[in-house]
């Protein structure tokens, strides 16, 4: 088996857009003589299912406030926080398509390395997770892309725990969607269940212990490594722009939604409901007690093909004399509450 990390020039990329194009990019365009492995960790990242929707996965404003990366990925499955804390293990198998939608067998070898590194309680739960003492510490997807499987799972070592539920409270609760919902789960850790030789290691050398676990080495160095040329790096940057860090792949490819926000605000009670599709507004109806003077079905259709983004929404308001519609509010307190 090949060992591909996302390293360039040296240096040790921890982007996770970078990380995910750098996946696909091979599972696209690299093909060798054997099986391959593409592990990886990561700054803070939450990745999207690729039919979920976006708005109903996360809390905005806590992602906006940590600067917290959020990314669509190619395969199904839930949403998933990442930091630092967690190593990724993704593969591309080409000699054992029975594994194929077998998730108690794609997870042996990462068992069977636990187990060796002394976390001996580790066991597969439901369809694709691992679990110690009940608490999950994997969940695993696959997909077939050009005759190979493209599979792999979430190893949580001791990621940020406050951070992983506040990320993944969403902080619009009353949408109604028909993407399909995350599965909220009891999440623990790993490095508390390792032996005492690795309770002090970095996430670092347990990828390390990991892939040599998982290939049967006991020297890193004797891996079998294919380095990237930079022609491949440069088309990876391509996806990253092009996809992995556009607005319109990680936000506007979520399914059709709907939510109803109410304040009682200074002007008077303000009800706002929106349809929104590819994350922008497609309908609105705004009703309320408020003493305007002007025809509110105007605000309506100027919010009309509007992002649900705090700039763009703003940017949409600040243009029409917002009082003049709606008493003594201003366009930056119609904006709170549309995102509240």
């Amino acid at each position: 088996m090949y060992l591909i990390e996302p390293i360039r020039n040296g240096e040790y990329i921890t982007d996770g857009a970078v990380n995910t194009a750098m996946q696909v990019y091979v599972s696209q365009n690299i093909f060798l003589d054997d099986d391959i492995l593409l592990p990886y960790y990561c700054d803070p990242k939450v990745e999207i299912g690729r039919f979920q929707n976006t708005a109903v996965e996360i809390n905005q404003d806590y992602v906006d406030e940590h600067g917290i990366q959020v990314m669509r990925r190619e395969t199904g499955g839930g949403a998933v926080y990442v930091d630092r804390g967690a190593v990724n293990m993704c593969c591309l198998l080409q000699n054992d398509h029975s594994i194929y939608g077998d998730f108690q067998k794609f997870y042996e070898p990462a068992i069977k390395a636990l187990h060796n590194l002394g976390a001996t309680e580790v066991i597969q739960s439901g369809r694709n997770d691992l679990e110690i003492n009940g608490k999950k510490i994997s969940g695993a997807a696959m997909t077939l892309i050009n005759g190979r499987i493209y599979g792999g799972y979430s190893l949580l070592l001791d990621v940020d725990y406050e951070a992983m539920i506040k990320v993944l409270k969403p902080n619009r609760k009353k949408i109604e969607s028909k993407g399909i919902k995350s599965v909220r789960s009891r999440v623990g850790a790993i490095r508390e269940h390792l032996a005492n030789e690795y309770q002090n290691i970095t996430i670092h050398e347990f990828k390390d212990l990991m892939i040599k676990q998982l290939l049967g080495l006991d020297d890193i160095n004797d891996v079998k490594r294919y380095e990237l040329s930079e022609a491949d790096w440069r088309a990876i940057d391509e996806m990253v722009t092009n996809k992995y860090k556009n607005w319109e792949w990680n936000y506007g490819r979520s399914p059709r939604y709907e939510y109803n926000r109410d304040a009682k605000l200074a002007a008077g009670t303000i009800d706002i409901t929106l349809a929104v599709e590819h994350g922008r507004i497609k309908a609105c109806r705004i009703y309320g007690d408020f003493f305007g003077q002007g025809d509110i079905r105007k605000v309506e259709k100027q919010l009309i093909g509007v992002r649900v983004v705090k700039a763009d929404l703003f940017e949409a308001l600040s243009k029409m004399d917002i009082p003049y519609y709606f008493g003594k509010t201003s366009a930056e307190e119609l904006v709170d509450l549309i995102l509240s």
